[in-house]
């Protein structure tokens, strides 16, 4: 079992920078490719960003390509998602999640979940 735990969620306004962190623990954080997603009540989990094991490579959801970044710690055990220019749309509640092998942006995929972050937009 891999336990993640997000945090760094809040209250911000549009415009504004927040750093989502998420700290993995119970397996190799190395070995597992890391993705993003987010929620909003009655709709489904949307695609945030992957990055490789490695950190080598990311990739993102076209709905915040440009504005989010994803990065990763191995030797900390913790990915990040730095979200940049926020708009209210932005509002969810983010998880991160860990998948063995290659990446997807299907959450399906992905083994283990953290309980997710909230993150607020004010316009």
């Amino acid at each position: 079992q891999m336990q993640l735990i997000e945090s760094g969620g809040g209250l911000v306004q549009a415009g504004d920078s927040l750093r989502l962190s998420c700290a993995a623990s119970g397996r190799t954080f190395s070995s597992y490719v890391m993705g993003w997603f987010r929620q909003v009540l009655g709709k489904e989990r949307e695609f945030v960003g992957w990055i490789s094991q490695t950190g080598a490579s990311t990739y993102y959801g076209d709905s915040v390509k440009g504005r989010f970044s994803i990065a990763r710690d191995n030797v900390k055990s913790t990915v990040y998602l730095e979200m940049n220019m926020l708009k209210p749309e932005d509002t969810a509640v983010y998880y991160c999640a860990a998948r063995r092998t290659f990446t997807a942006i299907l959450a399906s995929s992905y083994d283990y979940w953290g309980q997710g972050t909230q993150v607020t937009v004010s316009s």
